[in-house]
């Protein structure tokens, strides 16, 4: 049996999405995402969770939703989560979970 890397999220786009355009002519369209879970509390209330996620976006599918994508837009996405390790300025080992999106829908 193959082991699958796969999320599927629905949220709220957090930030105006960046994009970079390389050399070659490739596109990179990054933003947060934030998803929002509710719940009952131990005491019976009700509360919400909301969990910030970084998402990137490459190639055509960049340059197509480069204009659509906005701060507040309502997307669902589907993707693989990418785990990455960088060593900053000051020498520290810093590490960054991504969703590597290949999917992605405007919902109204």
């Amino acid at each position: 049996m193959n082991a699958v890397n796969k999320v599927q999220l629905t949220g709220n786009i957090g930030n105006t999405p960046e994009v970079k355009t390389f050399e070659n002519g490739n596109k990179l369209l990054k933003f947060s995402l934030a998803t929002n879970e509710e719940y009952k509390t131990y005491k019976g209330d009700t509360a919400k969770d909301t969990q910030w996620h970084f998402v990137s976006v490459w190639g055509k599918q960049a340059e197509e939703l480069e204009s659509k994508l906005k701060k507040g837009s309502f997307i669902s996405l589907e993707g693989k989560i990418n785990n990455n390790s960088y060593v900053d300025k000051n020498g520290i080992k810093k590490y960054v979970t991504e969703i590597v999106a290949k999917e992605i829908e405007l919902k109204s």
